[in-house]
C-alpha cells in the first residue's frame, strides 16, 4: 500500500477527511506533520490513529534551512507523496527539488495564487469559482493542475456561503487527485 505523508499547519479539517477517507483503504497516512505546534490538526489526525509531528519554522535563519529539516523529516517515513493541506509555508527549491507533493488550493488556478485567494475570488465577482489541486513546483502555486471542480456563483452569494462551498469542495476533490497520483502510471 503506497504511503502518503499530510502537512498542514492549521485545524486539519482537510487532513482529516483524507484520513477518513482513505487511511488504509487507497493509501496509508504515515504521519501528519505540521509547522505549528498548537495547530488543531494533531488532535483530529492523533484521534484517528495518526502520527502527528511538529517541526516549527520560526527557529531556522532561512526558509532553506527549514525546508532542508523538512525534508529530512518527510524522507524518514519514505512516502510514495506528500500532500500540502492547508500548510502555510512558501516552500523552496530544497523541498521541490526533493520532494514529490500536490497541494490544494482554494481558487481556480491560474487565478488568485496565494494566502487570499477566497476572499480574492469571492471579492472578484467572477461568476464561476472554485479549487485546484496541483503538483508543488518551484513557483507559488504555478505547478501542473492535477484536478479542478468549480460552481456557479449565486446572485445573493455571502462570503460565509462562498466559503462553505470552497470548503465542501475542497473535502471531495483532495481525495480524488490522491488517488488519481498513486494510480498515474508514471507515478
Amino acid at each position: 500500500m503506497k504511503k502518503i505523508v499530510i502537512l498542514f499547519s492549521g485545524d486539519g479539517f482537510n487532513a482529516q477527511n483524507i484520513v477518513k477517507k482513505m487511511h488504509n483503504k487507497k493509501c496509508k497516512v504515515v504521519c501528519g506533520i505540521s509547522n505549528k505546534r498548537d495547530a488543531k490538526g494533531h488532535i483530529k489526525l492523533q484521534e484517528l490513529g495518526v502520527k502527528t509531528e511538529v517541526l516549527e519554522h520560526a527557529g531556522y535563519d532561512s526558509r532553506e534551512s527549514f525546508d532542508k529539516e523538512l525534508v529530512r523529516l518527510i524522507k524518514k517515513y519514505e512516502p510514495d507523496l506528500v500532500v500540502l493541506s492547508g500548510f502555510m509555508r512558501i516552500l523552496t527549491e530544497v523541498f521541490t527539488s526533493n520532494i514529490k507533493a500536490i497541494n490544494l488550493h482554494p481558487s481556480l488556478l491560474p487565478k488568485y495564487k496565494g494566502a487570499k485567494a477566497i476572499e480574492q475570488s469571492y471579492l472578484s465577482q467572477d461568476a464561476e469559482c472554485g479549487v485546484s489541486v496541483h503538483h508543488v513546483n518551484g513557483e507559488l502555486d504555478a505547478g501542473e493542475i492535477i484536478l479542478q471542480k468549480s460552481f456557479l456563483r449565486c446572485e445573493d452569494e455571502t462570503m460565509e456561503s462562498f466559503t462553505k462551498k470552497i470548503k465542501e469542495l475542497e473535502f471531495s476533490i483532495m481525495p480524488e487527485a490522491i488517488e488519481k497520483v498513486l494510480d498515474a502510471k508514471n507515478f
